[in-house]
């Protein structure tokens, strides 16, 4: 009795956690029609992606890979590792997985990006909204990443609709977070000056304070992207074809060779993706630098 006081806790809160999903449930079965809406745009807007980047030949892509990875670097040499990297996976024999992952992946961000971008924005022009937004992402955040997998795959089944909903709500939160930080850091004074020019304040915010703001935002991109990359492989267990699903295939299977394949081609197209946007994030801090 004294162990049981002093080493387990003492009170329980009955939750009944079947009411709760019942609830969920039920919802989704009477909006299902909205459901199903939503489930066939996201499909029509992942495929759409998918035919874009089928329709592009493999050296045109490595070709562009190596021309952005040269430009914004100042180095040939990072342009020719790129698009080494980027043919090594072709030669893999993933490059049409490769294609699936990305189509999920440009889906999921520039999802976050048209949320994202205006909810960062709001949130930095009102303290009370902050106040309100910010407890939100931080749970967020800090939420297994799993537990997003559940709803999606309540509401929207299985597939890619869900995948890009659960992938959104992973990588939503460092867009929304930099765009406001990025306005809210930004000189009191530079913003008073082009109020007193005659600006309004819709044209301070888009001509002087978005603009100044632009390298922080654009980290947040680069956050955004990152964690899209990280969630994707994630959402291969509701039904999410790509490479995810060759790294679960693996590990189901205990397919060493396989999983390590996967999982390298994964590892490539992140670091890409990072090195091209971080160097757009420089391109744009040298650019105000010199303004």
């Amino acid at each position: 009795m004294i162990y049981y006081l002093l080493f387990d806790f003492p009170l329980r809160i009955p939750v009944n956690t079947n009411a709760i999903d019942e609830a969920v449930r039920n919802f989704s079965i009477k909006y299902d029609v909205f459901f199903s809406k939503i489930r066939l745009f996201l499909g029509g807007f992942v495929n759409g992606i998918h035919s874009i980047l089928n329709s592009i030949p493999w050296f045109v892509l490595i070709l562009l890979v190596f021309i952005a990875g040269w430009k914004l670097s100042g180095k040939i040499s990072k342009g020719i590792l790129y698009s080494a990297l980027l043919f090594l996976i072709g030669a893999f024999g993933l490059w049409s997985l490769m294609n699936e992952t990305l189509s999920i992946v440009i889906a999921s961000v520039i999802i976050s990006l048209a949320l994202g971008f205006p909810l960062g924005i709001l949130i930095s022009t009102s303290d009370k909204a902050n106040s309100i937004v910010r407890p939100i992402l931080d749970t967020m955040q800090t939420m297994p990443v799993f537990v997003y997998l559940i709803p999606a795959l309540l509401f929207f089944g299985l597939g890619k609709p869900p995948a890009v909903i659960a992938t959104t709500i992973y990588a939503i939160v460092p867009t929304i977070r930099l765009t406001s930080h990025g306005i809210r850091q930004i000189d009191k004074e530079v913003v008073e000056a082009s109020l007193s020019f005659g600006s309004t304040k819709l044209q301070s915010l888009i001509k002087v304070q978005i603009p100044q703001a632009l390298p922080t935002i654009m980290e947040g991109i680069n956050q955004t992207l990152m964690m899209a990359m990280g969630m994707v492989v994630t959402t291969s267990m509701i039904g999410a074809t790509g490479l995810g699903m060759e790294v679960l295939i693996s590990v189901n299977r205990v397919e060493i060779g396989r999983g390590l394949l996967s999982g390298t081609a994964v590892v490539i197209i992140a670091v890409i993706l990072d090195r091209i946007t971080q160097g757009l994030v420089k391109g744009n801090e040298v650019k105000n630098n010199a303004e």
